[in-house]
C-alpha cells in the first residue's frame, strides 16, 4: 500500500510538472522576449515549478519514461493552446503527429514494464 501511495504521488507530481511547463511555455509568447514584466515572471515561476516537480517525480519514475511523457504531453498541450489562444493553425500532419505522441504516452503507461503502475 505504501508503494502505491508513492507511485500515485509521483504521477500527480509529473502532472503538475507538465501543467507548469505548459503554462510557462505558453507565457513565452506573451512575455515578448522578456520585455513584459508579468508574463516574464509567469514564465520563470512556471519553469521553476515544472523542474522542481519533475525532479521529485524522478525518485519513483525512470528518467527516460518521465521525460518522454513530460515532453510529449507538453508538445501536445502547447500546440493546443497555440491553436486555442493564439489562433495558430494545426494542419492534418500536426494533428496526426500529436495523436501519435498521445498514443506513445499511452503505450508507455500501459505496456512498459519500467513504469511503476
Amino acid at each position: 500500500m505504501r508503494y502505491w501511495r508513492f507511485a500515485v504521488k509521483s504521477w500527480l507530481f509529473l502532472g503538475i510538472a507538465i501543467v507548469a511547463e505548459v503554462v510557462a511555455t505558453s507565457g513565452l509568447k506573451a512575455s515578448e522576449g522578456f520585455t513584459k514584466l508579468w508574463p516574464s515572471l509567469l514564465v520563470i515561476a512556471g519553469y521553476a515549478v515544472a523542474f522542481y516537480f519533475l525532479s521529485i517525480t524522478l525518485k519513483e519514475i525512470p528518467v527516460g519514461v518521465a521525460y518522454a511523457i513530460w515532453a510529449g504531453m507538453g508538445v501536445v498541450l502547447v500546440a493546443l493552446i497555440g491553436w486555442l489562444i493564439y489562433g495558430q493553425t494545426l494542419d492534418a500532419a500536426s494533428v496526426i503527429g500529436m495523436g501519435l505522441i498521445i498514443s506513445g504516452v499511452v503505450v508507455i503507461n500501459v505496456f512498459s514494464k519500467s513504469v511503476a503502475h
